[in-house]
């Protein structure tokens, strides 16, 4: 692999802990969310941040996936849900799903740029075959 960029962050404390780039542009508090045990949710945590990444990339790839379809669209969005679930080996394992919405095109045709964004996606690629991931297509 040829590297087009590094992205580095540190973390000390683990859930609980303090996030930081290399940068600063990063510096927050994480903290477990009430549905893992926490106190609250006031506090971001891993789960929201690689949905935020993962969304993001998404995007990125579907603007792509669009434009070399040469078709007109709306505003694209895209909305990652990152679950946290427990294995019956009693590990832990993330699921996705992205929900992409693509107006101004017939669903079959969202589906289509939706699913080839997932092929090129960064992400999407480092999680095939490790998560599952369903690519949902909308055109609202």
């Amino acid at each position: 692999m040829k590297t087009l960029y590094t992205a580095t962050v540190t973390t000390i404390g683990g859930r609980n802990g303090h996030v930081q780039s290399d940068n600063n542009v990063l510096d927050f508090e994480v903290r477990m969310p009430t549905g893992l045990g926490g106190s609250n949710n006031e506090y971001t945590n891993p789960e929201q941040l690689f949905a935020a990444g993962y969304s993001a990339c998404f995007g990125s790839a579907l603007d792509l996936a669009i434009s070399q379809s040469k078709i007109k669209t709306g505003t694209t969005s895209v909305t990652s849900k990152v679950s946290l679930g427990q294995t019956k080996e009693g590990g832990y394992k993330l699921a996705v799903e992205m929900v992409v919405n693509i107006p101004d095109v017939d669903l079959e045709k969202a589906q289509e740029l939706a699913d080839f964004a997932h092929q090129i996606c960064p992400y999407s690629n480092a999680t095939r075959g490790n998560i599952d991931v369903a690519i949902i297509a909308t055109n609202e």
